[in-house]
């Protein structure tokens, strides 16, 4: 192979409802899920005679450089040894996927099978596909759609959120449902310094905010980029932490020519 680069975008749950729990304790979703072009990652795969990993960019700390990372564990799965050097643009703990966005792009940069992605995480298989998709299963069953156009602020707080514990503390509330987003309860459980966090956003942005994934970050979706330029401003000066100016994207991976 020769030397790939790459761009990760990460993914915004629009909706997330859980279905059921399997008995190997994951749980089955019915979600919707959009690619969005801020905040990404970048990559640079390359052919070695062993596999490493460098991190660098504003998110690297705190991030494995090592075999339990999924871009290395995506690696691993094609059977290939590289050299990868990712730039981390997205916030680990933020609901946004981007360890998932990461495998998905070295599963492209290889040009890996789409059906290796499931056996990675549950949201890789649509981070390697990207667009806009109706999602079931734990992640595996995507009905992708056309992919629509929309102007996002997306919010995340100096804290991340664990998607395990998340889960664990939905599985302790008893299950509870959501017009939006099942698993927001359980977030602030896990963190309730998210409930503050959404109040904070919503009165700068002037408009509800949904939560992505199991958190931190929550987003506020616009139908037009004039209406979400100043929302983002407002938003950034009002909170600790990231703010983002993202529109939809139809791919989740984009390969550098």
């Amino acid at each position: 192979m020769r030397e790939v680069r790459v761009d990760a975008f990460a993914k915004l749950t629009l909706s997330l409802h859980v279905t059921g729990t399997r008995a190997d304790g994951y749980h089955e979703l019915d979600a919707t899920m959009v690619s969005i072009d801020e905040p990404h990652d970048s990559l640079v795969v390359q052919p070695a005679t062993r596999t490493s990993l460098t991190i660098t960019g504003p998110f690297a700390e705190g991030v494995p450089a090592d075999a339990s990372n999924l871009a290395w564990r995506a690696a691993d799965a094609c059977g290939a040894t590289v050299e990868i050097a990712l730039h981390k643009g997205i916030p680990s703990g933020a609901g946004l996927g981007g360890g998932s966005a990461d495998a998905a792009a070295v599963l492209t940069a290889l040009g890996a099978d789409p059906a290796i992605a499931a056996s990675l995480g549950a949201d890789v298989p649509f981070c390697m596909r990207g667009g806009f998709a109706r999602v079931g299963g734990i992640g595996d069953e995507l009905q992708p759609g056309d992919t629509p156009a929309l102007a996002i602020v997306v919010a995340t707080p100096p804290f991340g959120c664990s998607t395990a514990a998340v889960y664990r503390a939905w599985d302790e509330l008893g299950g509870p449902r959501s017009e939006v987003n099942d698993l927001e309860a359980a977030a602030g459980r896990v963190e309730p310094r998210l409930v503050e966090f959404k109040r904070q956003v919503e009165a700068a942005a002037g408009a509800p905010a949904i939560l992505a994934g199991s958190g931190s970050s929550y987003a506020v979706v616009f139908e037009h980029i004039a209406d979400a330029e100043p929302a983002r401003a407002r938003v950034a000066a009002a909170v600790a932490g990231s703010a983002w100016l993202a529109s939809t994207i139809g791919a989740g991976v984009l390969v550098s020519p």
